[in-house]
């Protein structure tokens, strides 16, 4: 298998795009996304977990392009919460909400709860003409009581990585990046790309 020169990434989130985009420029790899393909259906994230997702995303858009495609799903697993909102963790609020109300529902939902261990996980699938793999990439931290910074996205500004005394919302991409589980799966994608 060799090393593809342009990829497609089955998001059309600004923000996963431009995190994609960075870490692929190096090795001189264009990419296109859900964004070049304005008119296509969005595909249902139904499944019952993290791979599932992403595995039919990914298979979607292989299909629909021809291109290696890369598809990944993000899951915030709190363990005082018996693991959510996990494979919810977009909608958690409900459909169509912003990512604050996601944020209130979860602080919420924790209360005054002193277990406020939590972690972020990541599962990409990649497919190609070959074949199909998956990678994984965890951060562990926990919840705060109430928000800081205004990086990043989604649940980073009440997410504080174990050995930081910062949220994600407070450290700059290129750090984030490095202890991210995004980060991480997305370094042992990159490892397998470097191999061929």
């Amino acid at each position: 298998m060799s090393k593809p020169t342009e990829l497609f990434l089955a998001s059309g989130n600004p923000h996963k795009i431009e995190e994609l985009q960075q870490i692929l420029k190096p090795l001189g790899i264009h990419l296109k996304s859900t964004l070049d393909f304005p008119d296509a259906p969005e595909v249902e994230e139904d499944q019952p977990d993290l791979q599932g997702n992403a595995l039919k995303k990914a298979r979607f858009w292989f299909e629909k392009t021809g291109l290696p495609s890369i598809a990944d799903d993000t899951g915030l697993e709190v363990e005082a919460l018996g693991g959510a909102p996990g494979v919810y963790s977009a909608r958690y609020a409900g459909e169509n909400v912003t990512y604050q109300q996601n944020v209130d529902k979860l602080l919420r939902e924790l209360g005054n709860e002193e277990n406020r261990k939590a972690q972020f996980r990541t599962v990409i699938a990649y497919l190609t003409d070959d074949d199909e793999y998956v990678f994984e990439g965890v951060c562990k931290g926990q919840i705060l009581t109430e928000q800081r910074g205004e990086k990043g996205f989604g649940y980073d500004p009440v997410f504080q990585p174990t050995g930081y005394d910062k949220t994600f919302a407070e450290l700059d991409s290129e750090e984030k990046n490095k202890i991210s589980h995004r980060g991480k799966a997305l370094e042992k994608f990159l490892q397998f790309l470097k191999t061929d």
